[in-house]
Order: structure tokens, then sequence, then C-alpha cells
């Protein structure tokens, strides 16, 4: 119920690997969700690991029912809470597109993704989640669930000359980053 710090590139507890829950439906699990979901919405993030506040557990939120003004010529992704997940990739194809990220700020760069995956893990009650997905939806999944392995996408690119500012790459998109 509160609006995190989000941990910004540089910053240790980033580069950790996250922990598995070891509990689900309890009232900290819970907090930790909505902590989540107040701290994404407030910073129109597409998605957000408890790695970003500071949260050494793996638990990823991401989606929206709405358009977010970060991503807005991007399909929507149903909002989801994945705690513990697994990542499959589903054939050798790769997609490269842009990504930016709520812990670095301002910036945005070309990165390498599976194009189809398999995500499963589950909800913050306990309940299986086991997903097939392609796109972008796929591209967030794995954007977060890097987080929860020490990750953050400037790691996973190839070529940086695709590596850039926001607000000279995107103008339109670096102002709803802003707000």
């Amino acid at each position: 119920m509160a609006v995190c710090e989000i941990l910004k590139m540089g910053d240790p507890r980033l580069l950790r690997v996250a922990q598995k829950v070891g509990q689900f439906d309890t009232d900290a699990l819970h907090l930790l969700v909505t902590d989540l979901l107040d701290t994404m919405r407030a910073a129109n993030g597409a998605g957000l690991a408890a790695p970003q506040i500071g949260v050494d557990l793996q638990v990823v939120i991401f989606g929206s029912e709405e358009r977010n003004p970060r991503y807005p010529d991007r399909p929507l992704v149903p909002r989801t809470v994945l705690v513990n997940p697994t990542i499959t990739p589903l054939g050798e194809d790769q997609e490269s597109d842009w990504e930016g990220c709520l812990s670095v700020p301002g910036l945005r760069g070309v990165v390498p993704r599976w194009a189809r995956i398999r995500y499963t893990g589950w909800d913050a009650f306990g309940d299986p989640i086991d997903r097939t997905v392609d796109g972008f939806h796929a591209r967030v999944v794995q954007h977060e669930c890097d987080h929860l392995w020490g990750k953050l996408y400037p790691m996973r690119m190839r070529d940086f000359s695709q590596f850039g500012f926001t607000e000279i790459l995107f103008p339109g998109i670096a102002a709803a980053e802003d707000d």
C-alpha cells in the first residue's frame, strides 16, 4: 500500500539472485504484491520485479488493463502476478526490439529475446500459472524475470549503437516517462 523507491542500475542489490517464495497466500506476500502494483502504476511501468524495490524474492508483476504510455503501440498484456517463475523457450527463434526499464531510467536499448516461451509459476494465492506466449507478452515476462536472476537488459544487448536516451530516440514516449 505504498509507492516504493525503485532501485537504479549500479545498486548491487539488482545483481543478486532472488530467493524462492516459500509460502503463498500470506499477508506479507499480498502486501508485497500491492506495493509492487502501486509502484508500477505510479511509474507507468509495464512490469516490476520485487528486487527492483529491494525485496529479495521471486515475485514479478506485469501487464495492464489499459494502454501503457511508455509503450503506446504495444498490445495489452494481462495483469499478472507471477511467483517462482520458470521460463522455457519454445524454438530457437529470437526477436530483437527496444526495451526500457524503471531501474535504467531515461534509456532504451535493442535486446534479443526468445520469440515464443512457456512460463509457469504461481499467483500470490498459490494457484498454478502455465501460459504459452509470444511477442510483447513474451518480452515483458523475460525482462521482468531477468530481474530475479540479477540481470538488467543492457547485459543482454549485443549492439550498443542501439542504446540511447529515450528523449532522443523516442521524444513522445520520453514525455510519458517523465509524468
